[in-house]
């Protein structure tokens, strides 16, 4: 299982527009990180130095993309991050798409929620929005 905090996944969610906005679309991992038509907006959930949430949006030249890390899977605070990404996310590095609208629209209907969750059930992801309050 892995978490982030709520507000983190909206402003990630909101950088990724702002930056598709100014720079012309979104970008899809799969097509080389360069914005392609019919892209839409959502999280790129990465595996690699880490787990985190990544935007989406075109970025400008030398920019970088907002990211968000596990809770559970950040280097800079989690001497066992290597250990949690592995059991979680896989030993291979890799991106997943989480769709903006969709998860916006849990989100609505979830107004007390405090964390995004993911969890890893064998070859597929379940989110969820917990109160942990």
């Amino acid at each position: 299982m892995l978490s982030f905090p709520i507000e983190c996944v909206r402003a990630v969610i909101a950088r990724g527009r702002a930056d598709a906005e100014a720079n012309g679309g979104f970008r899809d991992p799969y097509h080389g990180l360069r914005a392609s038509e019919g892209e839409q907006p959502g999280l790129w959930l990465v595996g690699d130095h880490g787990v985190y949430l990544c935007s989406n949006g075109k970025l400008a030249d030398g920019e970088k993309p907002l990211v968000a890390y596990a809770e559970e899977c950040n280097p800079d605070n989690n001497d066992n991050w290597f250990d949690v990404k592995r059991s979680t996310f896989g030993g291979d590095d890799g991106v997943d798409f989480i769709d903006a609208e969709q998860l916006e629209a849990m989100m609505a209907a979830s107004p007390m929620a405090t964390h995004l969750r993911i969890d890893f059930i064998g070859d597929t992801m379940q989110l969820c929005l917990p109160d942990r309050r």
